[in-house]
């Protein structure tokens, strides 16, 4: 490899790791702050850099919001096709799909909360549609394994599954608000403790 090439190639890579930096803390920004009060300065400000400094990496505050969300979804939806894809019976599938929602939390915390507290104000616009097409793929993917479910005798027949879905989509993620990576207990050790809690009950036997 030539000295230019090699130059060109390390150049490419310090600004692509200096653009995941200030997404994640354009991600924090925005999750502390509100999509609407945030505004390049912020991020700016918060990055430890002049604000023209930052449309050297985005052009918008939209475009930051577009790249987080988009990430954290792709990521998401990529862990939960191959859970899908991997031809488990419809508990194990459950209990995997948990598993990965809460190894997302840990990936991508504050795209989250952003994803939760403004999604529907972002949907209304066009470059922010595909936030509704995943609610609804992920609205059909859960009614679907539940019904399936059913169906094996792996769950209860006489629960109203739109309630159990609700149930189960909210008192997952919610956690991305007081959840912190490094903490006390890992993703995965919460993921089993809230399948037992779901599943098993806390009553003891």
């Amino acid at each position: 490899m030539s000295p230019r090439r090699r130059d060109a190639e390390g150049t490419a890579t310090a600004r692509a790791q200096r653009r995941a930096e200030l997404l994640a803390t354009a991600a924090e920004v925005f999750a502390s702050q509100g999509y609407a009060a945030t505004t390049v300065r912020k991020v700016a400000d918060a990055a430890g850099i002049l604000g023209g400094s930052l449309y050297y990496h985005f052009d918008s505050k939209e475009s930051m919001a577009d790249e987080i969300l988009s990430t954290f979804l792709n990521e998401m939806w990529a862990a939960y096709d191959r859970v899908l894809a991997a031809g488990l019976g419809a508990r194990e599938t459950l209990e995997a799909i948990v598993v990965e929602s809460f190894r997302s939390i840990d990936r991508h915390r504050p795209a989250v909360v952003l994803y939760q507290n403004e999604s529907k104000h972002l949907a209304n616009s066009e470059r922010f549609r595909y936030l509704l097409d995943s609610h609804r793929r992920f609205e059909e993917m859960w009614m679907a394994l539940l019904a399936r479910g059913v169906r094996e005798g792996a769950f209860r027949a006489d629960l109203d599954r739109t309630l159990v879905y609700r149930f189960i989509r909210d008192t997952v993620w919610v956690a991305a608000n007081w959840y912190q990576p490094g903490g006390r207990l890992p993703a995965d050790d919460i993921a089993k403790q809230y399948l037992a809690m779901v599943l098993e009950g806390i009553q003891a036997s």
